[in-house]
């Protein structure tokens, strides 16, 4: 994949403000250009409003941004077919390193600063215009939302895009200073944060958009976050430098007693926000534009091409906006072979690429760690979540597909048995308790998967996956219905929301600073039971592809340890959001990303590689900063000195 790096200056009005998101999103008209003229009139800075959801698109489903949020952490490491893009983050022996050139550590940096500037001209000019304090607010969240993306990303950042603090500049400037985190906390985010809990409604404006509990999801973790900072268990450093004292003379314990303060009121008052009854529902495609859990997300169509800014229909691009993340952890499953003959092994294509949830566009960039499966998932029977994350039954469809193979009833598999459409072809197994017998090298099923006695399906056990054959990623994975009878449009770009923030993540806040020592009416065991009871029930099995009713919710429960650590709620997380984009600001928050990516496990890159490799990463204190984009230090008209202070050190 190219490596699109885009030219941004801290200062630039943005000009280009272009599409929504989708004709059921906003009504607003879109436009391809806006002029200093045009925002400067009640129809500009009204129709500017379509540009700050579109900004969500241009992160959230974007498999780079996958890779910038969970290559290098417990969760996934590079696959068979990764480029520099994804072995750059992973920061393992010969994979490449993280530096100011590297793509995926820029697209926060190049992504949000247009939008905050666009932020600034809403709420600098829409009272003038009329514009309600309710909808300015929603303004008033993005730049909120994205100063918080910047702080975590970066440390500090600029306030002054060059006409002043949170100000709307409408010239290029060529110079920058950094604000401090403390800075950027108390004079951008947990303002505008507070204005837009008074002021937005409690019912979202356009379908996935903002609302007062949005925005009181993000200040509860602002304020988790900016605990954690204050405190600094683990001596961290932050740039620019700074002491970690507050502006307004609170401690790191006020700030979690807040964060904990301000997720029950959200819990309590969830207006049209709800938990799903199962996790099954939360995920499946089927229920993504009637999902109460789903608060906010980045929206996709296949109605329009127009809307959608690339044909929802045709091959999809592999770049923003696009929804495409879901094909860099889909390794190639259309190589799995079965045979068409029960005498003579004569390999045929059995699982072919479909727009279906479970299968989708192999792209191999990125693969679970074996330690993820067998450890982070290793409940699998009364936990519905690994079944509801991860594929780990590929079934026949080529009756799908085209003729002659289309009209085969029957295809022959492992162990030479029988098996119809919709039958298992490969299965991850569970556990390792039992043996197969791996072929050496591909073998006839042609990935190196191997059988067991009675088994017509090809398996593979926790310990023999690798970086070129793994359990896929269910839960954001391709879910179409305009074909239903065929193989769909399994090369188009998703048309799916990529959900942006979750009611559940309320629960998980108040856990954690319950934790950390805030105090209230539910401790931190009771609400991580909540998400874990929830958890426990089963409404269908993916594994089996059957309806499967079942409710563990006790057994969970009386899992759950007396104490909870933040180890455990961490643990917890990457069960509930694994491959959600969170991985790498939660280990940054929580300072442990050193101590939880330090080693991992995995087989190797060729097909019949199922032997584990430990691999060991050096992950430095400075890693916990991105670098600032190099490209954007080349356009600042600085001295060198002045370009290397405002560089994160390290880098």
């Amino acid at each position: 994949m190219i490596n699109f790096n885009k030219k941004i200056l801290i200062g630039s009005i943005f000009l280009s403000l272009a599409f929504t998101g989708c004709n059921e999103i906003l009504d607003e008209q879109p436009r391809s250009i806006y002029t200093v003229d045009y925002f400067s009139t009640a129809d500009g800075v009204n129709q500017s409003f379509t540009s700050l959801y579109r900004e969500l698109r241009l992160l959230y489903g974007n498999g780079y941004f996958m890779s910038n949020c969970q290559n290098g952490t417990d969760e996934s490491t590079y696959a068979q077919s990764a480029d520099g893009n994804f072995r750059d983050l992973d920061m393992s022996p010969g994979s490449g390193a993280i530096n100011s050139n590297t793509f995926p550590t820029s697209m926060v940096w190049g992504a949000v600063f247009p939008y905050i500037n666009t932020a600034n001209g809403i709420i600098e000019k829409g009272p003038g215009f009329g514009i309600a304090e309710s909808k300015i607010s929603e303004a008033r969240f993005f730049r909120a939302f994205d100063y918080f993306m910047l702080v975590q990303t970066y440390g500090g950042v600029p306030l002054d895009l060059g006409s002043g603090e949170l100000k709307f500049n409408i010239e290029p400037v060529a110079t920058s200073v950094r604000n401090t985190v403390p800075e950027v906390y108390t004079k951008s985010i947990f303002p505008d944060l507070l204005k837009a809990i008074d002021n937005l409604p409690t019912s979202p404006r356009v379908p996935g958009g903002v609302t007062q509990n949005v925005a009181r999801l993000f200040l509860a973790k602002a304020y988790l976050t900016y605990g954690w900072w204050l405190q600094n268990p683990n001596n961290i450093p932050t740039y620019p430098n700074a002491q970690r004292v507050d502006p307004s003379g609170h401690d790191a314990n006020w700030y979690f007693q807040q964060a904990y303060n301000v997720a029950l009121t959200g819990i309590s008052n969830p207006g049209p926000y709800a938990l799903q009854s199962t996790f099954y529902d939360v995920n499946v495609g089927s229920n993504d534009r009637s999902n109460s859990e789903s608060m906010l997300y980045a929206d996709h169509t296949a109605s329009s091409l127009y809307y959608n800014e690339s044909d929802p229909v045709g091959f999809g691009s592999g770049w923003a906006p696009d929804n495409f993340a879901a094909w860099m952890q889909t390794w190639n499953y259309t190589a799995i072979k079965s045979s068409s003959s029960a005498t003579t092994f004569n390999g045929v294509s059995s699982v072919q690429r479909e727009a279906a949830q479970s299968l989708g566009r192999p792209w191999v960039r990125m693969c679970p760690t074996i330690g993820v499966i067998k450890n982070t998932f290793a409940d699998k029977t009364n936990d519905s979540r690994y079944d509801g994350t991860f594929v780990t039954t590929y079934r026949g469809n080529w009756n799908k597909g085209a003729a002659p193979l289309s009209t085969t009833p029957t295809l022959y598999n492992a162990n030479n048995l029988p098996v119809q459409p919709g039958g298992a072809i490969l299965s991850f197994l569970s556990d390792d308790s039992q043996t197969p017998t791996y072929p050496s090298g591909a073998g006839q099923n042609a990935v190196g998967a191997g059988t067991l006695p009675g088994r017509a399906d090809w398996v593979i056990a926790p310990n023999g996956i690798s970086r070129i054959v793994y359990p896929g990623l269910w839960k954001i994975g391709t879910y179409r219905t305009d074909d239903p009878n065929g193989l769909g449009y399994p090369n188009a770009g998703l048309t799916r929301p990529f959900s942006v923030a979750k009611f559940s993540e309320f629960y998980f806040i108040a856990a954690e600073a319950a934790v950390k020592g805030a105090s209230g009416t539910m401790s931190a065991r009771d609400l991580i039971n909540v998400i874990r009871a929830r958890a426990g029930k089963w409404k269908f099995n993916n594994a089996q592809n059957t309806a499967y009713v079942a409710d563990n919710s006790a057994a969970m429960i009386a899992a759950t340890p007396a104490t909870i650590t933040i180890d455990y709620i961490l643990a917890e997380r990457s069960r509930e959001y694994y491959g959600e984009f969170y991985r790498w600001y939660d280990l940054v928050r929580t300072q442990k990303w050193g101590e939880y990516a330090a080693t991992y496990q995995i087989g190797g890159s060729s097909y019949g590689n199922h032997t584990p490799q430990t691999v060991t990463r050096t992950i430095q204190p400075y890693h916990y900063l991105r670098p600032i984009p190099q490209n954007q230090l080349d356009l600042m008209e600085m001295s060198a000195a002045d370009k290397a202070k405002y560089q994160n050190p390290g880098y």
